[in-house]
């Protein structure tokens, strides 16, 4: 066995990973949730398609795409040797255990929150990701004014079985933008219109936030950066930006669509 072999197949070495891919799946959060707030304009859903569209097709994008489901595996299969590791290597539990005492609840409870999040990574990607990729999704036809941006003509386009091509260009004769995209949109407007669809995306919203409460410091503090002069800046990021608003931010999608569309 080499020796970079050897380091990551320690316990530290597993709590590198761990780290990096954490860290990256942060990153990756930060840019998930711009493209979605496209949900929030009036527009049907012409932002969201363009976006969505951009996300599976520009090459750096698919690239990174690619790093974050390896990211996602290495991240679960990593949690769960080490949760394994953990519980083989303390065979005799403490005659007196106060876990409020030594720990933070989410720091104690990783690894239920993180299979919530797992299950709720599935259930989502099979919805939209593989959706978007295999499904038979409809096209929809935009065709906005180039004299009066507000004037915009939708038209829906069924899936025939005959897979068409996203296409944007101006269209000199009508004067128009043209803008023909799958319909993403209307499969999430369809999906946060489901009671049970909410509750799981707004209950995994809240285990993410409890997750990346100790994920986020923890990656850092793996990483060496537990120093006085950075932990402030790190346990802020950690608390406020990553633990509460991006979670808040994310679960107010599906409680938008539900209650005011």
């Amino acid at each position: 066995m080499s020796s970079f072999t050897k380091a990551f197949s320690s316990t530290l070495g597993k709590k590198l990973i761990m780290s990096l891919t954490g860290l990256f799946l942060c990153l990756f959060l930060i840019v998930h949730l711009l493209g979605n707030l496209q949900l929030f304009k009036h527009d049907d859903g012409m932002a969201f398609n363009v976006y969505s569209h951009f996300m599976t097709h520009f090459p750096p994008i698919k690239i990174v795409s690619y790093l974050l489901y390896l990211s996602i595996v290495f991240h679960a299969v990593y949690a769960l040797v080490i949760s394994i590791r953990n519980r083989r290597a303390r065979k005799v539990g403490y005659a007196v255990y106060k876990g409020s005492a030594n720990s933070s609840w989410s720091s104690r409870n990783m690894g239920i929150l993180g299979t919530i999040l797992l299950i709720f990574i599935v259930v989502h990607m099979t919805n939209f990701w593989a959706e978007y990729h295999w499904g038979g999704l409809p096209f929809i036809k935009y065709e906005t004014s180039l004299t009066n941006p507000e004037e915009v003509k939708v038209t829906k386009i069924p899936y025939d079985g005959h897979q068409m091509v996203h296409s944007e260009y101006v269209d000199l004769q009508s004067g128009n933008q043209v803008v023909i995209a799958k319909d993403l949109n209307i499969i999430v407007m369809e999906l946060f219109k489901l009671w049970w669809y909410v509750a799981l995306y707004v209950i995994a919203m809240i285990a993410m936030g409890y997750h990346l409460y100790h994920g986020f410091q923890s990656g850092f503090q793996t990483l060496g950066f537990d120093h006085k002069k950075y932990k402030p800046a790190i346990d802020f990021l950690g608390l406020w930006v990553f633990s509460i608003i991006i979670p808040a931010v994310f679960a107010a999608m599906p409680l938008y669509v539900f209650f005011f569309k």
